[in-house]
């Protein structure tokens, strides 16, 4: 079963495949689209688990990581990407930065084109910051997290472990649980999963839970015990604490005791149902160790290796043009 409009990126000529030149979102991407990306990061994971890890698509390039928020993991995977391919890797950190001595977003934007880099990759905490920088330069932008807005290489990252762990992703039942609310991976995961017909449900505390978010083509439930019930895959979020101001849950204790995602309450969904999460983990909090240390049921250390594979895939489609490689100049 494929998505209705899906159609093989085989048979489509060129950069017509991928005709956009930055990748802020997954949002307005066709499903072909994300097939393409998906299939393109294949060949990355043999790439990096073949002794030489390295193939210099991108010698001669300037990648800039400016990270106007902190990360750890998102860092450091977009760097072994660049550095693997051969570009030259720049990494701008928001301490560092002029953004805390009072500079406006359009100027530090302004000040990044004048660097004449070949592709940028944006994390900011404001929603549409990075489509706003995107607006202002001459070169390739990937949004690698902005506000509560969108974390495309997530889902992408996590639609590609789904559907090497699971055979394919249409008509895969994935239950999202956590702090839907504040979650640009649950908002990408849930564009990017509907898009290639998987049956996504949510599950959070009122509290935690966007209104109508229906409307984005999942079932809600308040009840995870019910939402688990033939589950595929249980991809879990964690709760996050920086974007909350007020008591959303009356306390982490109580959090896991209705949404932690324990070997019991697992058992709800398929014998063969794929755990996941973005990380960092807060264990104990949303996620029991036992599951998440399951060497058959987890694939949270596999989401991780996934993500290098993946933005090497982003980095290498979104300077095919700069590249001139040909079909794409």
């Amino acid at each position: 079963m494929q998505p209705a409009d899906h159609r093989p990126a085989s048979l489509i000529p060129g950069r017509d495949v991928f005709p956009h030149r930055d990748l802020t979102g997954i949002d307005g991407l066709q499903p072909h689209e994300i097939m393409f990306l998906l299939d393109e990061a294949e060949q990355w994971i043999t790439v990096n688990r073949s002794r030489a890890k390295s193939e210099r698509r991108l010698d001669g390039l300037t990648l800039i990581n400016a990270f106007f928020e902190n990360s750890t993991r998102t860092l450091l995977s977009f760097e072994i990407a660049g550095k693997r391919m051969g570009a030259d890797v720049v990494n701008m950190h928001a301490a560092q930065s002029s953004v805390k001595k009072g500079e406006t977003l359009i100027d530090t934007a302004v000040t990044l084109n004048a660097m004449r880099a070949d592709v940028l990759v944006i994390r900011h905490p404001s929603s549409g910051a990075v489509k706003l920088i995107a607006s202002k330069v001459d070169c390739p932008v990937l949004n690698a997290g902005d506000g509560r807005h969108e974390h495309p290489t997530q889902a992408l990252l996590d639609a590609l472990t789904i559907r090497r762990r699971r055979g394919g992703i249409a008509g895969q039942r994935v239950v999202i649980c956590g702090d839907v609310m504040h979650s640009r991976v649950a908002r990408s995961n849930i564009l990017a999963l509907t898009a290639l017909a998987a049956d996504v449900r949510v599950v959070a505390p009122s509290t935690l839970m966007p209104a109508a978010i229906e409307r984005m083509g999942v079932t809600a439930f308040s009840d995870f015990d019910a939402a688990l019930e033939g589950a595929d895959v249980v991809m879990m979020l964690r709760l996050q604490n920086e974007r909350m101001s007020g008591g959303f849950i009356p306390s982490t204790r109580e959090f896991h005791r209705r949404y932690g995602l324990t070997a019991e309450r697992l058992a709800r969904a398929r014998p063969d149902a794929l755990v996941m999460h973005p990380g960092p983990m807060n264990r104990g909090v949303e996620i029991s160790s036992s599951v998440a240390d399951d060497p058959e049921r987890s694939a949270i250390t596999e989401q991780v290796e996934m993500g290098v594979a993946v933005r090497m895939a982003c980095l290498d489609v979104l300077t095919r043009r700069a590249r001139g490689v040909a079909g794409w100049a």
